[in-house]
């Protein structure tokens, strides 16, 4: 039998850095993160308590109501685009919508890990905006790839009039949901919906092709509404007459089941989850439970320095992520910018994959060091093998990006960076196994892309706090777009003072229009990334979403450690034997 050979790494906090760098860290990186919660409780507010009491004066609940009602008593809920069309405004009136009016979150229904996706009917009766479609079809998306049973929680208006060009049409227009849900169905992947409330048009549409249909009496569908009809042929009409449960569940069969309320309903949706096959994550840790590592992993936030420019040792973070902080590092000897190896989270396998930071060896001229950070070729060959072992092996991947991008200069195209960097891209565009990327700070140029960035296809992209996405640093483009007006030292090359001053003025800008499009809210605002997460909740969401991995049996070939190829990989690696 093969073992994994797992072995304790990393280091007390105290013998990482001392107690004052580690307050100056967690005192910075705490100002960041009271940011976050600040604009998350602005986020989930919706339109605010006005539009609350509303509901409940028609004895509704709101959207993030029914999802703490529905959800596993005491369970921690992972939501996903909190923070799309974060700061925009729309129409002529300059309206927010606060999560692009729908919650889309990973959440445990009977013990099973589910998708739920629910219109925020606190914002304008829960119609889509633009980006809506495109974060439910994300919502949709990660259900498919991970195979987790999906709940629309519908209660939809359809689409928001004053901004329809943006949300109709197109590929990722509203109607792409409906394919989405046909995929899923193709797939075998469950969907139950409850339907709550107003549900036009796509609204009407969307709960139709799940398995389940639920509708309570405050509930209908339609394809136009009562107004429209009443302009259209002249008829009085309510759209309950045209498309309640009376009509839906007794004469149509487009819905199942007739329910008196909002709390009924989420009950008998949580009865239909429970009738589903149970968790397979318990198969597969082999009996072994979830263990707390080693070194805390709330102390993340004070060892890694929130300036990108400043360096911290990468295997201090795998050993406040991995269970017991145990980990067995494969083919350490090459690639040294890289780290890649296996760990336990929450009991389960996974692969990680880390850039160093700091200085390392350079195998091409051995007297010298090269900075970390960056992708030369071993580092590239390394990580490309490593991640087609994982893949033939069935386990997940987690890609740890803090990256300033690929090698450059002479050496670097005559050593082949671009075919190595295309093996690599190869590789993860092809892999089955659900891949994981977290951005802890810097995602720089090509680098982010090699990395499982998102247009790579992670199941889940998480941001932090710090992190930072762009082609690449400010001061660095602002220099490219002012290269012709500089010297080899980059310096203006011009004497007269006005033009200095206009040419010094215009790198400001660039720079400074840079640093704050690297911000990660304009990410989350655009759906660059799917969320902005604390430093301490970077274990729970990692253990949760490996957890999601394994769920579901017989989706895709997961091996048992015996038969790793990873094994024949650290033979090869380690030399002759």
């Amino acid at each position: 039998m093969a073992i994994v050979p797992l072995s304790p790494i990393g280091s007390p906090r105290d013998q990482v850095c001392d107690d004052q760098t580690f307050a100056e860290y967690g005192e910075a990186l705490a100002a960041r993160e009271s940011t976050l919660a600040d604009k998350r409780a602005k986020v989930q507010a919706g339109w605010g308590q006005k539009y609350l009491d509303r509901l409940h004066e028609r004895g509704k609940l709101s959207a993030r109501e029914r999802l703490a009602r529905l959800v596993d008593p005491g369970s921690e809920v992972f939501e996903v685009g909190t923070f799309v069309n974060w700061g925009l405004k729309f129409g002529d009136r300059g309206l927010e919508s606060p999560g692009a009016g729908v919650v889309t979150a990973f959440a445990q229904i009977e013990g099973r890990w589910c998708m739920v996706i629910a219109n925020d009917n606190t914002v304008a009766s829960g119609s889509w905006w633009p980006k809506t479609p495109e974060k439910i079809e994300r919502a949709q998306t990660m259900a498919l790839r991970l195979r987790l049973p999906t709940v629309y929680l519908v209660d939809c208006s359809g689409l928001f009039l004053p901004e329809q060009s943006r949300t109709f049409s197109g590929a990722t227009g509203a109607g792409h949901i409906f394919k989405k849900n046909s995929l899923l169905s193709a797939a075998g992947v469950p969907q139950i919906a409850g339907v709550f409330g107003d549900c036009i048009a796509g609204g009407g549409y969307m709960p139709i092709i799940s398995d389940r249909v639920y509708m309570t009496e405050q509930a209908y569908m339609v394809i136009a509404g009562a107004a429209l009809i009443k302009g259209a042929k002249s008829q009085k009409i309510t759209s309950l007459d045209i498309g309640g449960p009376e009509v839906h569940v007794h004469q149509s069969g487009c819905a199942d089941v007739r329910v008196p309320n909002d709390e009924v309903a989420l009950d008998c949706i949580r009865r239909e989850i429970a009738k589903l096959p149970s968790s397979g994550a318990d198969f597969y840790r082999h009996g072994r439970g979830p263990i707390d590592p080693a070194h805390p992993a709330r102390e993340l936030g004070g060892i890694i320095p929130p300036d990108h420019r400043e360096v911290y040792d990468a295997s201090q973070v795998l050993a406040r992520l991995c269970d017991q902080s145990l980990f067995w590092e494969l083919m350490p000897e090459t690639g040294e910018e890289m780290i890649t190896g296996v760990g336990r989270i929450g009991g389960l396998y996974a692969g990680f994959i880390i850039n160093r930071q700091g200085l390392v060896g350079d195998p091409e001229h051995r007297e010298r060091k090269r900075p970390a950070a960056i992708l030369y070729r071993g580092g590239i060959a390394k990580i490309s093998a490593f991640s087609r072992a994982c893949n033939a092996d069935g386990i997940p991947i987690i890609w740890l990006q803090d990256i300033s991008g690929f090698d450059v200069g002479a050496e670097a195209e005559a050593q082949g960076l671009l075919g190595y960097g295309s093996s690599l891209i190869y590789t993860n565009s092809t892999n089955d196994v659900p891949m994981f990327t977290v951005l802890l700070r810097k995602a720089s140029g090509a680098g982010y892309y090699a990395m499982a960035g998102l247009p790579y296809d992670p199941v889940v992209q998480l941001s932090t706090t710090v992190s930072r996405l762009s082609v690449m640093e400010g001061r660095t483009l602002a220099i490219a777009t002012y290269n012709t007006k500089l010297d080899d030292d980059f310096e203006i090359v011009t004497q007269d003072p006005e033009e200095r001053a206009k040419i010094a003025a215009g790198m400001q800008a660039v720079a400074e229009r840079i640093e704050a499009d690297m911000d990660p809210y304009v990410a989350g605002r655009q759906m660059d990334t799917d969320e902005i997460v604390r430093m301490d909740e970077l274990r729970p969401w990692l253990a949760a979403l490996v957890e999601m991995a394994y769920q579901s049996t017989g989706s895709r070939r997961v091996k048992n450690p015996r038969i790793w190829s990873l094994h024949d990989l650290a033979v090869i690696a380690g030399g002759p034997r």
